[in-house]
């Protein structure tokens, strides 16, 4: 790759860390967010933070969620992941503020699309989600939430109420310096298509998902 030169011929500094880019009114079939947009310079990922309201600084209602496009965008009953995005949208809009913070480079718990298909298709054929992504070669979960961080500290915050199940993205939170003053559920009901799934998260991952607990008992 050609470097770019500067106009005195010397090299331009290589840009690092999160930044800023675009501030733009979102108005969604949940209400009127702004979609603020970084560029995470570091590992070159666009980022977007969906913001809610007049932000306070402490005890902010958050969810970081993880790209899944099959999920977010196709309505794939192989996760929950479509479902928590609508509701943690609609919690952050009956709370009258909050943040969605939508990671990229996150898909298939950081492997990536192919991957993540890849291992889909194992499963299919009987590994768990952990099964299938150590089969492939490949890391049980791959992803970084310091762009997280990063993203939360430029929009002031600096404690949240983190929507989630997930106690890996609460400690890489505190690990970057933003207080989880409290994990909110986010319990979506199990269909048939992804119950095996869900058991997995909470038995293998350590999710927190004492709403499938009825469903063992009555199978």
């Amino acid at each position: 790759m050609t470097e770019k030169i500067g106009v005195l011929g010397k090299k331009s500094p290589q840009r690092t860390g999160v930044e800023r880019v675009v501030n733009a009114p979102l108005p969604t079939v949940y209400g009127k967010f702004q979609a603020i947009g970084y560029m995470d310079h570091d590992r070159g990922d666009e980022q977007v933070a969906l913001v809610y309201g007049e932000l306070a600084t402490d005890d902010v209602l958050v969810r970081l969620h993880s790209e899944c496009l099959t999920g977010d965008a196709f309505g794939s009953q192989h996760c929950e992941c479509g479902d928590q995005l609508d509701a943690a949208l609609r919690a952050v809009v009956a709370e009258g503020a909050g943040v969605v913070v939508y990671l990229r480079g996150h898909e298939g718990r950081g492997i990536g699309l192919l991957a993540k298909l890849r291992a889909m298709a194992l499963q299919a054929e009987g590994l768990d989600t952990v099964e299938a992504n150590l089969a492939l070669g490949l890391p049980v979960d791959a992803r970084d939430y310091g762009v997280a961080a990063r993203i939360l500290e430029d929009l002031g915050v600096s404690s949240v109420r983190l929507m989630s199940n997930n106690p890996r993205k609460r400690e890489a939170l505190v690990s970057h310096g933003i207080g989880v003053a409290e994990q909110v559920p986010l319990l979506i009901p199990p269909c048939e298509s992804n119950i095996t799934y869900l058991r997995t998260k909470r038995e293998r991952l350590d999710h927190h998902l004492p709403h499938l607990d009825a469903v063992v008992s009555s199978s």
